[in-house]
């Protein structure tokens, strides 16, 4: 996987940032985007360059505006040689509890383009590249039981756009297996803030080993296999990590 290149969306901090280091744990280069958090961007970048010695490139750019995603694939492209892998996981979320009928007409705007044509732009850019070289891989992350068209109280415009990309996920898998590109969605549990940048090892000190909460690296583990050489019969999954709980039963509850 050595002078392999990923884009990993929103990864200055969180989940993102914990696929960065899983990726360049492997020798992959990397280009470290962000929107707002330049300062844990370059933390992020600084800290893979000295304890991974893999290349790191940092550029802001919001997903959800396609001239930004134009700007940052072309200047990565041009910077680092090439994007092969794909890893987004930039997307917005409204915390605020609120039914469809209570979502303005900007907010629903602001899920669908940030979670759902967000993904899009980034295929415009990047497939053609992956095409051409006959190799990609595409991972993007989603949320408990997406596969399943499930409903999600209060959150529905997340939801909806998620499906969305579930879909496109599914239908990608096929239309570019023989490009040697795969697709696929890794989706997390419930992870409070504080565990999402947290390693395995370190949640297993602070709680029974047994009973440990899903942490940050369980999603970038699985993240890293998918991106792998030896991944490539494996496309056009939706991949759980959620330590077997229905964790979208619960919040439907609330």
């Amino acid at each position: 996987m050595k002078n392999r290149v990923a884009l990993v969306t929103g990864s200055a901090k969180g989940l993102g940032k914990m696929s960065a280091i899983e990726l360049a744990k492997k020798g992959i280069n990397l280009v470290i985007n962000y929107v707002h958090s330049q300062k844990e961007a370059e933390e992020t970048a600084a800290f893979i360059t000295k304890t991974y010695g893999v290349k790191v490139l940092v550029l802001q750019g919001d997903m959800a505006n396609r001239l930004d995603v134009q700007r940052v694939t072309t200047e990565s492209i041009a910077k680092m040689g090439s994007i092969d892998i794909l890893v987004h996981n930039a997307g917005p979320f409204i915390r605020e509890k609120k039914t469809i009928s209570e979502y303005t007409i900007v907010e629903w705007q602001q899920m669908i383009d940030g979670n759902l044509n967000s993904f899009f732009y980034l295929l415009k850019a990047l497939l053609p590249v992956m095409q051409a070289q006959r190799w990609g891989r595409i991972v993007m992350l989603g949320f408990d039981r997406v596969g399943q068209t499930p409903a999600w109280k209060y959150r529905g415009a997340y939801a909806a756009a998620k499906t969305g990309s579930a879909s496109l996920i599914r239908t990608l898998a096929l239309e570019e297996s023989d490009n040697g590109i795969t697709v696929n969605m890794v989706c997390p549990g419930d992870i409070t803030s504080q565990w999402k940048e947290m390693t395995i090892e370190a949640a297993r000190m602070v709680a029974d080993p047994q009973m440990r909460p899903e942490v940050g690296e369980d999603i970038a583990r699985t993240v890293a296999f998918l991106c792998e050489d030896n991944a490539d019969k494996i496309s056009g999954a939706i991949i759980e990590v959620t330590g077997g709980k229905d964790v979208l039963a619960k919040r439907n509850q609330e």
